[in-house]
């Protein structure tokens, strides 16, 4: 006897032709836990200077308000596990560490043309209306993707798969379709707590509950002050975002490598030179940075998170890539050069007095001898 394929099964078939590693299928709504703790997170302020997260809360919490039509989401995931463990890229003290997403192109762009394959699909053969979301859309993915069996939420609140672990791109499809649906994933993290501890700056103030303004991921993509004095000797060497408390699931001993080209980490994006990458000007950085996410963080941003890695290093050599951007157009850079050049055993002379930025010059009189680290 023939086997004919159910709707579900022709969508995901549809789905993984579209280069997806996992795809599930959920109501479009979101369980009253997962509401509340979007609404803790908002009330306390812990969205940080993502301002976005308190506009689009209630369009968040609910997918119908989003989308009133919407009955069903396909939840589809890619694969992006690095080819080794980022944790050990954290002992080369004087290369920089940027986390396993973003060591290539950017992903919303790939993710969301691949969901666009299959949407295209669903509204010619299945006749219904679709619209597509990658996490920059006001949409709750991670517990979507749990309630259609893709993963569940991890004590860290990023979503775990047992087959891929923590390395997944999530996109979404609504549609009109009353579809059925795949049962949710079981927490299996039993009493693991090994993404808290390992948090180097203490983000998590509960198991499933982020603060951002914690978050080292945060403070060097997002934030767009100076790095607050009590997270730049935690950051260490990483100069945008942070894999530890991913890098330390215990369900990655079942990943794989990424298959898809775009996210394996360029040789150029895997352990930088601290100093090559602080010569930089907008116009390099542009150029170094393209297709890549770190690029919409420009220059400046991304210039103060080298200069505190280089303050972290302990290299009194890595002074002569520092000194020159205490000069720098950009008080932000200036501000964390100073931090640096501080931390490295740099003599002030007349540099404080010279400097025209209230915020530059509290830089240089707090940076007590007692900062120095070599």
């Amino acid at each position: 006897m023939t086997h004919t394929p159910s709707l579900t099964d022709r969508i995901k078939a549809e789905a993984r032709a579209a280069g997806f590693d996992a795809v599930g299928i959920a109501r479009a709504e979101v369980g009253a836990r997962e509401q509340a703790r979007l609404d803790a997170f908002v009330a306390e302020g812990q969205y940080g200077e993502m301002g976005w997260m308190a506009d689009t809360h209630e369009r968040r919490r609910d997918p119908k308000t989003l989308w009133p039509e919407a009955r069903s989401v396909i939840v589809c995931a890619m694969n992006y596990g690095p080819e080794h463990d980022p944790m050990a890229d954290l002992q080369h003290s004087d290369r920089g560490v940027i986390a396993a997403y973003a060591r290539n192109r950017d992903y919303h762009d790939l993710v969301k043309k691949r969901l666009k394959r299959v949407a295209r699909w669903m509204h010619a053969e299945l006749d219904c209306q679709v619209k597509v979301f990658v996490d920059t859309a006001p949409v709750m993915e991670k517990p979507l993707a749990a309630r259609a069996g893709v993963g569940w939420q991890g004590k860290h609140s990023n979503l775990v798969s047992r087959e891929h672990g923590s390395w997944l791109f999530l996109g979404e499809i609504f549609t009109t379709l009353e579809l059925p649906t795949d049962a949710a994933e079981t927490d299996h993290c039993g009493s693991c707590r090994r993404c808290l501890d390992i948090c180097p700056t203490d983000a998590f103030p509960t198991a499933y509950t982020l603060d951002a303004r914690r978050c080292l991921s945060y403070l060097t993509i997002e934030h767009k002050g100076p790095i607050p004095h009590e997270f730049r000797a935690p950051m260490g060497n990483r100069i945008y975002g942070c894999d530890d408390c991913l890098a330390v699931c215990p369900w990655n001993k079942f990943a794989e490598t990424a298959r898809e080209a775009a996210f394996i980490a360029r040789d150029d994006l895997t352990l930088p030179k601290l100093s090559e990458l602080a010569g930089l000007d907008d116009a390099a950085f542009r150029a170094r940075f393209s297709g890549s996410p770190i690029k919409r963080t420009g220059r400046d941003r991304f210039t103060r998170n080298v200069l505190i890695a280089l303050g972290n290093s302990g290299d009194a050599e890595a002074l002569s890539a520092v000194t020159p951007l205490l000069d720098d157009a950009s008080p932000l850079v200036r501000g964390a050069a100073v931090w640096a050049y501080l931390r490295l055993g740099g003599e002030p002379g007349d540099r404080p007095a010279r400097e025209s930025d209230p915020e530059v010059r509290a830089e240089w009189t707090g940076g007590s001898r007692s900062q120095k680290i070599i």
